[in-house]
C-alpha cells in the first residue's frame, strides 16, 4: 500500500489473481464432485468448465500484466 492508505495497480491485481486462482479451484473441486456422482446433470457440468475457462482466461490476462515476458 502506498502512503494514502491505497492499494497500487499491482496490489490490486495480485488480490485479484488469488481470489480467481480460489474460484478456479472451487470450480474444479465441483465439477469432480458432479462427475464423481455418476448422475451428474451435463449441462450444469458443462456450464461449469465454461465459467473455469473464463476465469482461467482472466488468470493468465493478470499473469501476464503482473509478470511481463522480457524477450532479450
Amino acid at each position: 500500500m502506498n502512503g494514502t492508505g491505497e492499494m497500487s495497480r499491482e496490489e490490486v491485481l495480485t488480490v485479484e489473481l488469488e481470489v480467481l486462482k480460489r474460484k478456479h479451484r472451487d470450480l474444479d473441486e465441483a465439477i469432480h464432485a458432479l462427475e464423481e456422482q455418476g448422475r451428474a446433470d451435463m449441462l450444469t457440468i458443462r456450464r461449469l468448465k465454461k465459467q473455469k475457462l473464463s476465469i482461467k482466461d482472466k488468470i493468465s490476462r493478470i499473469e501476464d500484466e503482473l509478470f511481463p515476458d522480457i524477450i532479450a
